[in-house]
């Protein structure tokens, strides 16, 4: 085994043996092809799906990524029809994978556990699909959903496929502020969402949060028409330290909008005829921190996605037909449509479905769900990585991990001893770690290595995936090559990118297409090292990733503004060991502001509030002036330094007032 000190970990020969890409000469041939010859390396890929209306290989790829050019557009099989839930559920049952178990559903508590086999997952999302057409939802309406990791979310998701509607999952850990101005976007006209949740020893009302957001968007002029919800609390099991779950299921029910899941699905039917799709119609939005503050709803379509979901899981994390497959993700994030079901479902997977945390009943739960259902390939963040090291690495050893194969991560680049503890701990030193890298736009993986094939170096994103043209640009545009460091673009789109944002195309070439014509922006800087090997680190703009969520400065300044006490605020991302990153806040206080305890405790229950628990600040620091230059603009490339008190602040002569630097030096916290 090479030493830490090499930093190059070559893949395990067991594993290697039979991976799919098992040599990098397989690897660079396949990627050259998918280059020079797209159509026909997707065309192939394609071919293991259901189309109704066949592809014109005439028309199978066409794009423009450069304004000069013209409007911004991405096709990939335009032209050609398909259905996603049938190919990800009625294919699989006719190849005879009806009785294969599609998800194990492992609840908070340990004592709460289920399956569901493809024929019945399949009849299930027939039967919630004909609700919703009785409820007169049809192609193309939008369908907010607020869920916790219940197999309902999933039905939900598949359903609306199975129809054509637009799924906008949200994250349910957002504030009823936050969910309401998704709502109102994309102008929902029905809500799923379930009665609560239990996150550890927390009770979560979520139907409560979801009655909030609704009465915001009927006072702003949009009402919404039927709201589904699964009652779950009575069926689970509630912590000996909560409050009995039996007393908590009193939620309010709004005759003629609110429905309960249990009293309309099960008498629906269970068959229902596909609705198919356009390979360029929509099939979700998933909404992300703008750097204007106001969120994103990234648009993707039918197609492409499929199949780019489909492909990435098959190779990045080497899955075969009898092995169980767990990411730990929130199917409210990206990570959760690509990894927990679309890719997964596509490639016939069985896979864990998790409603818990890491750390309930025990910080070892990981670990003890990993050996009760043998999982083979394990996904997980950064985040939770760096906050399971700080434990005794007993409650890792004292669990079986000997069918572990392939380790991953996502959210935002591991640094390299969590890395190690990872490979050396979880994976005894003979599973593949593939540390993906990608984006809400971007569909699905774009950088990672490949188990196998690619030697790892700890830190690194690896190479780029099939049909990804990575690009590192100087400020001017200049192409970098061989070694350097600039900005993170690519040069072409593959089958998974977004194709808009909902509603703002223009925002959309704005956002991605502007600041480099002909290529996609993706925000974040990466190095390329001598070997070839890409590095992203991290946002070039002013995006904050805490703990894999990610937000605009912009969005938790105007919360802090909208404080009485708050004349202005700047915010910035502070590095921290467990968060990857965490939010340090300067504020300028109005004339009648008092920086006291009770401001700061308000202020940071009121982001809670707007924003959600995630996005409360670490630090506030009390700026009785920011530094500006001269036109108004606020340096936070200074406000960084002062966060971690670094005092190599570089050239400041272009600041109206110098003199605030060092005022701000001065000031910091003592808790900063």
């Amino acid at each position: 085994m090479p030493s830490e000190e090499s930093h190059v970990f070559h893949p395990h020969p067991s594993v290697t043996k039979n991976a799919y890409v098992n040599s990098m000469a397989q690897y660079q041939q396949m990627y050259k092809k998918s280059l020079e010859n797209p159509d026909e390396f997707w065309g192939e890929i394609a071919k293991q799906f259901h189309w109704e209306t066949p592809i014109d290989n005439r028309n199978f790829f066409r794009f423009n990524f450069d304004l000069t050019k013209g409007p911004i557009f991405t096709k990939w099989m335009d032209g050609a029809t398909t259905n996603v839930s049938y190919n990800l559920l009625d294919r699989n049952v006719r190849n005879g994978n009806g009785d294969k178990v599609a998800y194990y559903w492992e609840g908070n508590h340990p004592d709460d556990y289920s399956r569901l086999t493809y024929k019945k997952l399949l009849e299930e999302v027939c039967q919630f699909a004909n609700v919703l057409k009785a409820r007169g939802v049809k192609k193309g309406d939008r369908v907010a959903v607020y869920m916790p990791m219940i197999l309902e979310a999933v039905i939900t998701l598949l359903a609306c496929a199975r129809i054509g509607a637009v799924h906008s999952l949200v994250f349910a850990g957002f504030s009823s502020d936050s969910f309401a101005e998704r709502i109102y976007d994309c102008e929902a006209r029905v809500i799923v969402t379930a009665d609560g949740v239990w996150r550890g020893e927390k009770l979560l009302q979520l139907k409560t949060i979801c009655d909030q957001a609704m009465a915001k968007c009927s006072k702003d002029g949009h009402n919404v028409e039927t709201c589904i919800v699964v009652s779950h609390l009575e069926r689970v099991t509630a912590p000996k330290s909560g409050v009995p779950h039996k007393q908590t299921n009193k939620t309010p029910m709004i005759p003629g909008r609110d429905v309960w899941w249990q009293e309309v699905v099960p008498q629906a039917s269970t068959s229902c005829y596909p609705e198919w799709m356009q390979a360029e119609d929509p099939l979700f939005m998933l909404y992300t921190s703008g750097s204007t503050g106001k969120p994103k709803g990234v648009v993707h379509t039918t197609g492409g996605y499929m199949i780019y979901a489909a492909t990435t899981f098959k190779y990045v994390f080497d899955y075969k037909p009898n092995d169980v497959y767990w990411c730990t993700a929130d199917i409210g994030w990206i990570t959760g449509h690509s990894y927990v079901v679309y890719g997964p479902l596509a490639n016939g997977a069985t896979s864990v479905l998790f409603e818990g945390t890491p750390f309930y009943p025990e910080n070892d739960r990981f670990w003890t769900v990993v050996d009760k259902y043998k999982v083979t390939q394990f996904y997980t963040a950064p985040t939770a990585i760096r906050t399971l090291m700080k434990f005794d690495d007993h409650l890792v050893t004292k669990h079986d991990l000997s069918s572990l194969r392939v380790l991953a991560s996502v959210g935002e680049p591991i640094n390299p001893e969590a890395w190690l503890w990872y490979y050396k701990l979880v994976g005894h030193q003979r599973c593949s770690i593939a540390d993906t890298f990608w984006q809400t736009e971007t569909g699905g993986h774009v950088l990672t290595t490949l188990p196998g094939v690619h030697p790892m170096k700890p830190g690194a994103a690896g190479f780029p995936f099939f049909g990804v043209e990575p690009v590192l640009l100087d400020e001017n545009g200049k192409v970098i090559k061989g070694e350097g460091e600039g900005y993170l673009v690519f040069a072409r789109p593959w089958p998974g990118l977004m194709r808009t944002l909902y509603g703002n195309h223009d925002r959309y070439e704005l956002t991605y297409f502007s600041k480099f014509p002909g290529y996609y922006c993706t925000g974040d800087g990466a190095k390329r090292d001598a070997d070839g090997y890409l590095w992203v680190t991290g946002r070039v703009d002013d995006m904050l990733n805490v703990s894999g969520h990610l937000m605009s400065t912009a969005e938790v300044e105007s919360v802090l503004t909208e404080h009485h006490g708050v004349a202005e605020a700047a915010v910035v991302a502070k590095p921290h060991p467990v968060k990857g990153e965490c939010l340090y806040c300067f504020i300028t206080l109005t004339e009648t502001g008092k920086f006291d305890d009770k401001l700061l405790q308000e202020l940071k229950t009121h982001i809670r509030g707007r924003i959600g628990p995630f996005a409360q600040p670490e630090v506030i620091q009390n700026a009785p002036a920011l530094p500006k230059t001269r036109s108004g603009k606020i340096m936070r490339r200074i406000l960084r330094k002062i966060a971690v008190n670094d005092r190599d602040v570089g050239d400041i002569s272009t600041l109206a007032d110098s003199s605030v630097v060092e005022q701000l030096f001065a000031s910091r916290p003592a808790n900063a």
